[in-house]
């Protein structure tokens, strides 16, 4: 087994929801969870120590939201990139994502092959 090259932050202001994506995407052997966030400011302080290859942002969360959290993490660690993951998923929310820079956009509730695929192909963008 490979030793995990693809780093990856997860913020979500659900506990519930950080844990599950944790255990979903450590359960692949290329995939290494560097750091967890419960909200946008602690998501930007992390990115910029760890710089993941990829931020998984939830769109609502306290601090500013994903948008706020997407935008600061692309200033301050430039080859991070960003998957948006949200219950939400009308066109207006996806489309501040797209402008904040996110690469992707994820809802919840998608099945865990899809959200490990979607990590993937966001990290080789």
């Amino acid at each position: 087994m490979t030793a995990p090259n693809l780093r990856v932050l997860i913020s979500d202001d659900d506990p519930l929801i950080r844990e599950a994506l944790r255990e979903v995407l450590e359960a692949e052997g290329d995939i290494a969870v560097v750091a967890v966030a419960g909200d946008a400011d602690e998501a930007i302080s992390l990115a910029e120590r760890h710089s993941p290859a990829v931020a998984v942002l939830d769109v609502r969360m306290p601090g500013g939201g994903g948008s706020r959290a997407a935008r600061e993490i692309l200033a301050r660690s430039p080859d991070t990139r960003i998957l948006a993951f949200s219950a939400y998923d009308d066109l207006t929310t996806v489309a501040e994502m797209r402008q904040a820079g996110a690469s992707e956009y994820l809802a919840k509730g998608a099945p865990n092959a899809e959200i490990v695929a979607a990590v993937r192909r966001v990290a080789a963008a």
